[in-house]
Order: C-alpha cells, then structure tokens, then sequence
C-alpha cells in the first residue's frame, strides 16, 4: 500500500502567501493540516477552501511546541512541513512518491532555496548565487541562498521538534539512529525578500526567542551560535555576538562554524590577531570554506601582512565563484605589495561588476589615493555620489580631495551637493565655512578599510 502523505503547518495572517503555498503541494500530500496561532485575517478560510483541516491552537512563543501540536493532528504515514512564504519545486510531485517508499529512512534533508533581493547577501556562511530559477513566482529575485533542513520526515512518536525558535526534527532523528539523506528536490522560500519593516521585526522577535532558547539550553552549543549570528547580522551587535560564538566553541570545539563567526566577529571589533586565532581554530576542525581563507585574507590585511592576505584571497577566488567584493579585497592587497596598474585595474572591474555598490566606491578610492593619482580620486569619488546611494561622509571625502589638489570650487560644489541632501549635517556645514575662508580641508586619510561582510 502507497505511503500516505501530511501537510503540516503553522500559520498566522498568511491570506496573501498561503494560496501558493497550498497550490503547490496539490497531488503530493493526502492530507492538510493547518494550525492557526491567531490570525486576524482569513488566513483559515483560504486554508479550508484549499481542503485542509484548520486547527485553532494557542501561540505561546515557542515555534518547536506549536509544530508538534499540529504535528500531533497528523494522520499519515509520512509529514511535509511548509511555511506560508514557501512552495514546493515542481519536480516535487514526481520526487515526493519514490523517496517515501525507502523503508530504511526516517527523514530527508531538503534543500531550501531563499531568495534575496542582493547577491551580497548570504544564510550564515553559505553566499548568495544569481537565480536560475524557472519558477515563475522566483523569477523576479537576482540571487537566492540555499540551506537544508528536515522537512520530510516519518510521522513517529519518537520523531519531533526541539527549540523554542530554529526548531528542527533532525535532531530526533540522529538521536534515534535515523539515517537523513539528501532528497532530490527543493522549497522555495519568499520570506528572505520581505520589507525592511517586516525583517526587522522578525530579527527582533527572533533574537528574544533565541535568548529565552539560550536560558533554557544553557549547554547546546548551537543555540548560543544562532543567537550570536542574530546579533551579528541583524543588529550589529559584535561584542555580544561574540560572546555567543565563543561560547558556542567552547561547548562544542569541534563547530568549525562557530570559530569562523567568531573570527569575523573580531574583525569588526578590530581585534585582527585574535580573529587570525580564531580561523585557525577554524581550520583545525577541518573548516576550509571560501569564506574561512577569505577571513584569514582579512586578518592578514589589518595586520599590515599584506602578501599573505594577497595570498589567501587568491586562494578563496581558487576555491568558491569569487565576487567583485572579493576581488575588490584581492586587488588592495596587490596595490599593498607594489602591483599597482594589476590592483587599479581590479578595482575598477569590481566598480563596473556591481556598479551600486557604495563599498566597492571607496575601495576604488582607497585604492586611487594610496598610488599617489588625486585627481583620479577625487573623480572616481564624484562617481560614487552619482552611482551608489551616498551618505554625508561621501561628499566630504570628495571635497577632500578636491582641496587636496587645490580645486577649491569643485571642493564647494561638493559640499553645496552634499547639503542639500542633509542640510542638517553639521560636518558639511563647517566644510563650506572652512572653504568660504580658503581653509585647507582635512586630508583623504591614507589607512586600511574595514571589510564588512
């Protein structure tokens, strides 16, 4: 007899997605659970005009104990599990049928692809691809991001979720002995995209959930990870994130993840020697990622070692598809060690690859300065002001150029610009009085960038 198949759900307010999500789970599963945790809108009547079973549950902040009570409703052999901003790939209905037939399996990782509105973007490690989708609601995206997760599993009393938020049935099953192959298909999954507005207020609700997840797994070092990547990506908050990933390492030597995030946690803090330790850490666990010699390049960089870094972002281009931000770092080096026409010549790829790109602007800059050649500076900065979305500091590093070559009235042009942006900037304000009384503008500081990842 054919495996039987669930959908099982949580939802709340997804009127908008849920109607794409369901329709594309339509001839895989025999059955639909949804358990609402409170919409105040027909996210349950879109559920049940799709034919599933809607369940009213009570949302108490905790996404592993909501998962199983919908999880506890399901009546098939086998569970999908889908959020509303997801669908199943296409290649699914043919997939689905032959993976839950293997008798010697409890679960599936499946490939998650998120997508993202900038190819600068990335899911912990793992960097953003440009989007070859043929899915016609991903077509719109540049780039997505994959990772994995159980999300096809056996419906087993023994098989459930665990933590309060990042909660996954993949833990049960490797603590049962359940073998957890890779399936061959995929979800797409929407939510990445989202408003500013609407991401920010998933990190904020996510970082207390992973600090009340913390307190209550005081000793899982994953845990202290995911709340050290929420302070580290979404809030910036460096010295806290480090302290997540530092615990994590010391409860788990062996996370060669958790010493990498430690490591560009350090970087921020400006703290190159101990983020050098840290990626050798890295290292010793046999965490050898694109990124990880990317980080050892860094490091190296502020250190003043500039032929190291040079070599391992050569070595970091060798092993993952490189970026222009890559190359951008690879080609300051070069300059550092003397090549300087091959490092201009990057730098100015790297501006034309991703021309948005504020940060590649003044590394181009950077670059331009530090071989001596102002007036190519102080043009490749007036650049930036019409390519990228400028800040206020923008328009006075290319006032500072200009005075720095005596060009006092492209200096003032500079600064008018910049105060009819923000005309409230004190600092643009006392440029234009220094220049109205033909005083020298601060110099265009010759000194290392910060990397920002």
């Amino acid at each position: 007899m054919k495996p039987r198949i669930a959908l099982s759900m949580i939802v709340r307010n997804a009127e908008a997605d849920l109607p794409r999500c369901l329709a594309s789970v339509t001839g895989v599963v025999d059955e639909m659970v949804v358990a609402d945790t409170g919409s105040s809108d027909a996210t349950c009547q879109v559920a049940a005009q799709h034919g599933a079973r809607v369940l009213q549950i009570p949302w108490a902040d905790d996404f592993a104990q909501a998962r199983n009570q919908a999880l506890a409703a399901v009546d098939a052999d086998w569970v999908l599990v889908l959020d509303a901003d997801e669908q199943l790939g296409p290649e699914a209905p043919v997939r689905i049928p032959e993976l839950v037939v293997r008798e010697d399996v409890k679960g599936y990782l499946v490939t998650i692809r998120n997508y993202v509105p900038s190819l600068q973007q990335r899911v912990w490690d793992r960097p953003a691809k440009p989007n070859d989708s043929l899915l016609e609601t991903a077509k719109t995206y540049p780039a997505y991001v994959e990772h994995e997760n159980v999300r096809l599993f056996r419906r087993d009393p023994e098989i459930y979720f665990v933590g309060r938020v990042h909660e996954t049935v993949g833990r049960r099953i490797s603590e049962i002995g359940g073998a957890l192959p890779r399936a061959d298909f995929c979800i797409h999954h929407f939510g990445m995209a989202a408003s500013p507005e609407t991401n920010a207020r998933k990190n904020r609700f996510y970082r207390e959930l992973g600090r009340r997840k913390v307190q209550e797994m005081p000793l899982d070092a994953q845990a202290h990870f995911e709340l050290g990547v929420v302070e580290f990506d979404n809030f910036h908050h460096y010295e806290e994130a480090l302290g997540c990933f530092s615990r994590a390492c010391e409860l788990k030597p062996s996370m060669g993840l958790s010493w990498l995030f430690a490591a560009l946690a350090a970087l921020c803090l400006e703290r190159y020697a101990a983020a050098l330790q840290f990626i050798r850490k890295a290292q010793a666990q046999g965490y050898t990622s694109p990124l990880v010699l990317e980080t050892e390049g860094d490091a190296h960089y502020h250190l003043g070692e500039f032929a190291e870094a040079r070599t391992f972002y050569s070595r970091a281009l060798e092993a993952g598809p490189g970026s222009a931000f890559l190359e951008s770092k690879h080609a300051l080096a070069e300059l550092r060690c003397g090549e300087t026409e091959v490092g201009l010549r990057r730098l100015h790829w790297a501006v034309q690859a991703e021309r948005d790109a504020a940060e590649l602007h003044d590394r181009l800059i950077t670059g331009l300065v530090f071989a001596g050649r102002l007036a190519e500076a102080a043009e490749a900065a007036e650049a930036k002001l019409a390519l990228a979305e400028p800040d206020e500091r923008s328009f006075l590093r290319a006032a500072s150029i200009w005075a720095q070559l005596g060009d006092w009235p492209r200096a003032r042009q500079n600064v008018a610009a910049g105060l009819e942006r923000f005309p409230q900037s004190e600092g643009l304000q006392s440029a234009l009085a220094e220049i109205v009384n033909s005083s020298p503008i601060p110099k265009y500081p010759r000194q290392n960038i910060v990397f920002h990842h």
